[in-house]
């Protein structure tokens, strides 16, 4: 691979480093030196806890944009809650929510508390298909017009926010 001058070159060699600044090592033909891009190691720059939340949750983000939405849903789905439903969604179309969907779906089922059908099971309130279609929607619109700003300075108020984010399930 050449070299383009953006690239910095570690290698495994396991000397004691540079005797001068104008000598050159030699990496033998069958030795493969990692290559890292130089935008990556910011040498002169301590990161901070903010910093790695940011970037953390810049992947999240990414990452979730690339998973589709099932086009195909409307299953009948028994649920006594909105966490119950979105639990097995998860498990049956093998798919994390959203941070923000899970979020979402906690503090409806605490705005369900002192209602006159709290303890029905939410399924007899909203028919399972509207409720399947309306996290679907919810999760479209969180994956995709997200802001990985909004999400690290939620993550940054809540040290319990990994409670929220799903595992990964599907291979993009």
């Amino acid at each position: 691979m050449p070299w383009d001058g953006n690239e910095v070159i570690v290698s495994s060699d396991s000397s004691d480093g540079w005797e001068s600044d104008t000598d050159v090592k030699e990496v033998s033909s069958d030795v493969k030196p990692a290559v890292i891009p130089a935008a990556v190691i910011e040498l002169d720059k301590e990161l901070t806890p903010q910093d790695i939340i940011s970037r953390r949750a810049e992947m999240y983000q990414e990452y979730m944009k690339q998973i589709p939405v099932p086009s195909l849903h409307g299953s009948a789905v028994p649920f006594n809650t909105w966490q119950e439903l979105a639990r097995s969604l998860k498990s049956l179309y093998k798919q994390p929510l959203h941070y923000l969907t899970n979020i979402c779906l906690k503090q409806w089922d605490k705005a369900r508390i002192g209602t006159n059908n709290e303890y029905l099971p939410l399924d007899g309130v909203i028919h399972p298909r509207k409720a399947e279609a309306t996290i679907w929607l919810m999760e479209e619109v969180h994956r995709l017009a997200s802001s990985h700003h909004h999400l690290a300075n939620l993550w940054l108020l809540d040290p319990m926010h990994q409670a929220f984010v799903d595992p990964v399930f599907k291979q993009i």
